[in-house]
């Protein structure tokens, strides 16, 4: 009896002091939620480097990122500009119109390839507005500026949300 008991005790000390396969050292590695998360935070730090250029009247600053042919829709109302160039000179007038130009109150929200940032837009202007008599009024009007984004971080499109007839009423109040 103890003949067959050896091989049966044998057995279960091998089997207890064999190596344990060990787990693989956890490794940092991004998951996809990193990566969309970083991703993410780019595209709202440029645009806000789009924004800050543009409180700062530095046309190029806000192009900077921008993709050669990047669209801006405006707040779809009228016709599309494409292209750098275009959005340039378009840019370049409305901030030679306007003094004292600023954002407050910004909140910046991403969703993939796709910033939204909210904020107050006030200005005073220096000429004349559409055929108003605007030299030297003010405005302040609340504002949502949508850019998408591409896979290399840059401008592709704008779009905003404002209230042009917000605008447009306080220029006529003010004397």
């Amino acid at each position: 009896m103890l003949i067959m008991l050896l091989p049966v005790l044998y057995l279960v000390a091998c089997s207890s002091n064999a190596p344990k396969k060990e787990e693989a050292p956890a490794t940092p590695t991004s998951s996809a939620a990193d990566l969309k998360e970083a991703k993410e935070e780019r595209n709202k730090q440029v645009a806000m480097a789009s924004i800050n250029a543009m409180a700062a009247g530095n046309v190029d600053g806000v192009l900077k990122d921008a993709a050669n042919d990047v669209s801006d829709y405006g707040d779809g109302s009228g016709t599309p500009i494409k292209g750098v160039d275009t959005a340039k000179k378009m840019i370049s007038e409305w901030l030679a119109n306007v003094d004292k130009y600023k954002v407050d109150d910004v909140l910046t929200i991403a969703d993939g390839d796709h910033v939204a940032v909210f904020g107050t837009w006030s200005g005073t202007f220096k000429n004349n507005f559409m055929g108003m008599k605007s030299k030297g009024k003010s405005f302040k009007i609340r504002d949502c500026d949508i850019f998408t984004f591409n896979a290399d971080g840059k401008i592709t499109e704008h779009r905003n949300v404002q209230s042009f007839a917000t605008m447009i009423s306080q220029l006529s109040k003010q004397k």
